[in-house]
This record gives C-alpha cells, structure tokens and sequence, in this order.
C-alpha cells in the first residue's frame, strides 16, 4: 500500500510541475515573439518558435503524465503507463522538424541581415535563461530515470544555452554593430536542437520499441539469476520499460530441486529492483529443462524456436 501511495503522490507532482511549466513557457513564447516580430529579429523568432516547440512537447509530457496516472482496466492492463514513452518521441520529432525550418531561415537571411535593435533581444533573451532554469529546476526530480521527464528538463536546458547565445548575439549587435550575428545565432539555435533532439530520438524509439533500457545491460540480469541457488538454466529473459520509471522483466528459471519457490521469487523480487531497478518482475520457475510451449511458429523465442521450426519442416 505504502508503495503505491508513494507512486501517487509522485505522478501528481510529475503533473502539476509539467502543467506550471508549459504555462509558464507559453506566456513566455507569446512575450518573445511579440519582440520578435516588433523588432524584426530571427534570434528571438527563432528562439520562440523554437519555445513553441517545447511548448508543444511539454503539453504532451504534461499529457502523458496525466494518463500514467490512469488505472490498468481489463482492456489496458499496464494502465496508459506507456504514454510516457510515446510522448517523447513525439517531442523528439517535432524538435527536428523546428531545427529544420530555423536552419533554412538563417541561411536565407544571411545575405541581407536586417537592422536590428539590440537591446531588446538582450532583455528579452535574458529573461528567457531565468524562465528556462526555473522551469527546468521544477522538473528536474527523477529526470535522470523517467523519459518523459528527461526529455523535458533537457529541453529546457537547452533553451536556456540557447537564450544566452542570443543574448551574446545582442550584446555582439549593440556593441560591435555586426548584424550578422542574429541570423547566426538563429542558424546555432537549430543545430543545438537538432543535436539535442536526436539523442532523445534514438532513447525513445528504443523504448517505444521495446528495447532494454539504458543502464541496464541483459547478459548481467542473465549472469545474476543463474548465479541463484538452485538455478540450473535461464532462458526468456525479456526486459523493457513500461514507462512512468517502471521497467518490466519475464524469465524463465529452472530450478528442479528447490521446494521454497516462493521465498526464493519474493527475495529475488526485491534484490531485481535494488540491483538493476527492475520493479515489475514475472519469473516463471520450471522444475525441468524441457520448456515445450516455445517450440511453435506463435512464440518464437530465438534460436531454439527457429531450431524446431526447421524441424517440423524437415519432416
């Protein structure tokens, strides 16, 4: 009980923390482009387009953690937990294609950069590396294990960098008169996003994927639970997120001459997520080697079931 208690409580701060920081990035988004366009500057366009984007992927963070916090039904057994994963893969895609629109804006402008007034750009950017920081200092509990979060609190840190090169850029025009430096600066603003988004591409599609998450390798589950007492074989083993900072595991584990099959799973429970941060185990303890329910086209299971599949074929 106590557990679940503790998730709770830990999702609705996830929520009201996502849900404080894209209002307040959107009335900052609103802020930078009104001087964006008064003064006619593509760093602060493009840093606000660019805060749009983030914007939009904070909304669906914010989302997401909502609907993590939905119960399983009898339809959605793991509840809407994956919504998590999704989320930022949405993000990471809209971020790539905002780096792409800013890029070919900067290139275009370079040849006639417009006059622009600086001093607001440095107000105005300046203002953003505080919005930015406390934002990201709102979210940044369990950035380091949640997608969802992760992908959000990088974004922010990333506005931030990014609103202190425009406000360089500011000082740059109104100190040195070199108007070059605003589309410039717009041209680096993609590139920090590009670069940024793809590392967060790549994590959430392995998730969305189903892949083994980052941090945890699959041979030392392996070698840990053959290490067991009792063990004799390991095969099955399967782990992926399941989103929302749980992560799931199913294995198979022979062990024919053990009676306290249940101590064993509870102890192992525990040690999985003290170890590798595994939460959500399904062991399935067999008292003999011979595992026949994967020897079918239905659950292919490695090379094992493609063994048996090549010989039903031969006869």
């Amino acid at each position: 009980m106590g557990h679940g208690h503790h998730h709770d409580h830990t999702t609705f701060n996830a929520t009201r923390a996502f849900a404080t920081v894209t209002l307040i990035n959107l009335l900052y988004t609103a802020l930078e482009a009104g001087y964006g366009f008064a003064t006619n500057s593509l760093a602060l366009l493009s840093d606000a387009l660019h805060n749009l984007g983030d914007v939009l992927g904070l909304g669906l963070a914010w989302g997401a953690a909502v609907l993590a916090r939905r119960a399983p039904t009898d339809r959605h057994t793991y509840g809407w937990r994956r919504a998590t994963l999704l989320s930022p893969l949405a993000n990471a895609v809209l971020l790539v294609g905002f780096s792409g629109a800013l890029a070919w804006e900067a290139v275009r402008r370079f040849n006639a950069p417009p006059e622009i007034p600086a001093l607001p750009v440095i107000v105005v950017a300046a203002i953003g590396i505080v919005v930015n920081l406390g934002a990201a200092w709102l979210v940044r509990d369990g950035h380091e294990h949640d997608l969802n979060r992760r992908g959000a609190f990088l974004h922010l840190v990333a506005d931030a960098a990014v609103s202190l090169a425009a406000v360089l850029a500011g000082v740059g025009m109104w100190w040195l008169g070199w108007e070059w430096l605003d589309p410039a600066i717009a041209l680096l603003i993609s590139i920090v996003v590009a670069v940024g988004s793809f590392s967060l591409l790549r994590d959430a599609f392995n998730a969305a994927m189903d892949a083994v998450p980052r941090g945890i390798r699959q041979s030392d589950v392996q070698d840990f639970l053959a290490a067991q007492p009792g063990v004799k074989a390991v095969h099955h083993l399967h782990i992926w997120s399941l989103g929302a900072g749980e992560i799931a595991m199913t294995a198979h584990l022979v062990r024919p001459d053990q009676g306290d099959h249940d101590a064993f799973i509870d102890r192992l429970n525990h040690e999985l997520d003290e170890r590798f941060r595994i939460n959500h185990p399904t062991l399935q303890v067999e008292l003999g080697r011979a595992c026949e329910h994967d020897r079918h086209d239905r659950a292919p299971h490695g090379d094992r079931a493609h063994h048996g599949h090549d010989h039903d074929h031969a006869h």
